[in-house]
């Protein structure tokens, strides 16, 4: 995961709706079930899969009151707290 990309699509989010983010996490996850992708290609459909659902959820952090640099920072030490354990 990519803290400027998560943040650019909550910034996206904000000045659309997060729909848009919904239905492109339900096409690249339908993608990743084509059998003649390569491997690099499904590591990079992940890679956005995973930027896309951290948007999300740094931006439900967002709607309920925290500010913006805080629901970042606590979301990237969420996830590294989880590569660590």
């Amino acid at each position: 995961m990519k803290l400027p990309i998560i943040k650019h699509l909550n910034t996206f989010i904000q000045e659309n709706d997060e729909d848009y983010i919904v239905e492109t996490l339900e096409t690249l996850e339908a993608l990743t079930e084509v059998p003649s992708l390569k491997d690099e290609e499904l590591d990079v459909i992940g890679e956005l899969i995973s930027n896309l659902y951290g948007a999300l959820e740094v931006h439900k952090m967002i709607a309920s009151g925290t500010p913006e640099k805080e629901a970042l920072n606590a979301f990237m030490k969420r996830v590294l707290g989880s590569i660590d354990s």
